[in-house]
């Protein structure tokens, strides 16, 4: 635990070099996990109940617009601003938990092919590879066709299809860290396969998870806006980014505000996302390389040392 830990704060340590753009897209994504986790408090309305007397209202600024509904209001009256926000939950929520779900499976996966190697590796390789045979989105539809729509099956379906890209990457990092020395002193003292792997080699996959998570979050949001858009995804009434895109496409052209507010906050979010998840990629790079050399330098006194 105690490599864990150490682990943990290095990557911690590196992560205060995010660059001034990664600074940036980390305060919006916090102001979004903010919102989203106060929708109930800054919502002005129900983001499922509307009245027919307002539908299609214009956004404030135009003419006929009220500062009642500042963004306007849908085809069923329902206030644009308090589904965008309400959205946002559903959203983030999907994308973070989708992610983990498929790196529960593909982490361990990558790690016991990248260790052990062999026939695991063969196997749990040719598994990942007949995965990525398929597109991503083309799988989660195919899958999503016959699990159903909802916010279970959409999370299913998302980690299922997610995870071959973590094992693949965590088991070209193992690869390269289990023949380094610290690795090998610990196989020579007798510790087993499980302990090495998450003691000592685990620590040392963490940068790249963190990168890959990020990433994984953003492509997640955008698989869930998809399959919403079409109608396989969370349900209505349950308001969704990818589901007001669908349903403001019979006004594109009149009402604007129904297709281009819920499409800008996925371009943000996503934006957002990939802009971190880059910054995070070269602030722990650097941080990799300076510990690199620095296990260099002490390489040629680490036989003498068990040599004694």
């Amino acid at each position: 635990m105690s490599a864990v830990r150490n682990g943990s704060r290095s990557v911690a340590r590196r992560l205060r070099r995010l660059s001034p753009a990664g600074r940036v897209s980390a305060v919006v994504l916090l102001l979004l996990i903010a919102v989203a986790v106060l929708a109930p408090l800054l919502a002005p309305y129900s983001p499922t109940g509307g009245e027919l007397r307002d539908l299609l209202r214009p956004p404030a600024w135009q003419a006929g617009g009220t500062w009642s509904f500042p963004l306007g209001t849908d085809s069923l009256g329902r206030d644009e601003l308090s589904r965008l926000i309400y959205s946002a939950r559903i959203s983030l929520l999907v994308g973070l938990l989708a992610a983990l779900i498929a790196s529960v499976v593909g982490v361990p996966l990558g790690l016991a092919a990248g260790y052990l190697g062999g026939r695991t590796d063969s196997f749990i390789v040719g598994l990942v590879n007949i995965m990525m045979a398929f597109p991503f989105l083309l799988l989660a539809l195919l899958v999503a066709a016959v699990a159903g729509p909802g916010l279970r099956n959409v999370l299913f379906i998302l980690g299922l299809t997610g995870w071959p890209i973590y094992t693949r990457v965590i088991r070209s990092v193992v690869l390269e860290l289990r023949e380094r020395t610290f690795v090998t002193n610990a196989r020579v003292m007798g510790l087993s396969h499980l302990r090495v792997m998450f003691r000592h080699v685990l620590p040392g996959v963490w940068p790249t998870f963190l990168v890959i998570t990020s990433l994984q979050i953003g492509h997640m949001i955008l698989a869930e806006a998809f399959l919403s858009f079409l109608g396989l995804g969370i349900q209505p009434p349950t308001p969704t980014w990818g589901a007001m895109l669908s349903e403001g496409r019979a006004h594109i052209y009149e009402q604007w505000w129904l297709s281009a507010l819920p499409g800008l906050a996925i371009l943000i979010t996503v934006l957002c996302v990939n802009v971190l998840s880059d910054s995070v990629r070269d602030a722990l790079a650097a941080g990799t390389s300076r510990a690199d050399d620095a296990e260099a330098s002490m390489s040629p006194a680490i036989p003498q040392v068990v040599a004694s």
